[in-house]
């Protein structure tokens, strides 16, 4: 774990002082890709959560090395039946994440979890802890408008990633519990496809974003569904004093397909859910602090088995 760090921190400093982008200020400061990797249940709320569909990275630092704590609950059957007991579950992940460019036109993103889950079972009460599943993204700007043609901005960000398994992933947590993500890793190599929109006037803007990741079996033979994930975002830039701050609201959807092991479909693991969500970032010189809160407004998760409660996330980023 020592050398993803490592290689995670040298990238920065090699970025530290990259040539200046020319893309339009606004654009290139206030509405940076913010495109996320959803990340509900049934594989992703715990193992392999990258931020919730809270986004892949802040909307106002445009390359920066930071911290993010993100914090998740949900409810699921203990057993198979209707009438089983509820378990309650707590995921907790803090996330050491980074956006640096490569060239004008290329952005990299990188995140490091780390995971300390809770399951309270009327069995007993289960944690698990440990470094999660590390994620890299390559973003090309595809398209944009220029600055001086109009008050109206567009641009279009393509992108694609890989997350390694280098997260534990235990068989024997999924004991008699519907909820298959209460894990550290997925222990699998995931591929995934990202595309952005953004249209800015003036001082505001709208963002929607979509992505899906492409999910491989483990050496367990169990491998988790395709997922594709979806969200709209407005924002809004205010400037009182030195400081810079940004509200932002909109919704982030993600659907799930089913889970499979040993090459067959696991019933009832495929769901959708729907958010809608509320956030707002600060800056003042380097620095920069962002939070977000989510609350589900429709979901069908595992039959119905699995409930999301609420999603929240609190970041400090330090700009390269």
């Amino acid at each position: 774990m020592k050398q993803l760090f490592i290689l995670l921190l040298m990238a920065n400093l090699a970025a530290a002082n990259p040539a200046k982008d020319t893309v339009p200020a606004f654009v290139q400061r206030w509405a940076p890709m913010a495109a996320g990797l959803g990340t509900g249940t049934c594989d992703a709320c715990g193992c392999s959560a990258s931020g919730g569909s809270m986004g892949f990275s802040s909307m106002l630092a445009t390359q920066y090395i930071g911290i993010r704590y993100l914090n998740q609950r949900y409810e699921s059957r203990d057993g198979i039946f209707n009438n089983s007991p509820i378990a309650k579950e707590k995921f907790n992940t803090w996330q050491l994440w980074s956006k640096f460019p490569i060239t004008k036109k290329i952005q990299m993103i990188a995140l490091l979890p780390y995971h300390a889950h809770e399951r309270e079972r009327v069995s007993g009460d289960e944690s698990i802890s440990g470094i999660g599943d590390f994620t890299v993204l390559a973003y090309f700007e595809a398209w944009k408008t220029k600055s001086d043609s109009t008050q109206w901005s567009h641009g279009v960000q393509l992108g694609g990633g890989v997350k390694a398994p280098t997260g534990k992933y235990d068989a024997a947590n999924n004991a008699g519990s519907v909820n298959a993500s209460f894990q550290i890793g997925t222990g699998s190599w995931d591929y995934l496809l990202a595309a952005e929109y953004s249209v800015n006037y003036q001082r505001g803007g709208l963002m929607l974003n979509g992505n899906y990741t492409f999910k491989t079996e483990n050496n367990k033979d169990f491998r988790f569904g395709n997922q594709f994930n979806y969200g709209a975002t407005i924002f809004y830039m205010l400037e009182p004093g030195r400081f810079k701050v940004m509200p932002q609201a909109g919704l982030a959807g993600e659907k799930y397909e089913a889970n499979h092991q040993y090459g067959l479909t696991i019933a009832d693991t495929a769901g959708d859910v729907l958010f809608g969500k509320l956030g707002v970032e600060a800056s003042r010189g380097k620095f920069s602090a962002g939070l977000n809160a989510m609350l589900p407004m429709a979901q069908n998760l595992n039959g119905g088995m699995v409930e999301a409660q609420y999603r929240w996330s609190v970041n400090l980023n330090y700009s390269l």
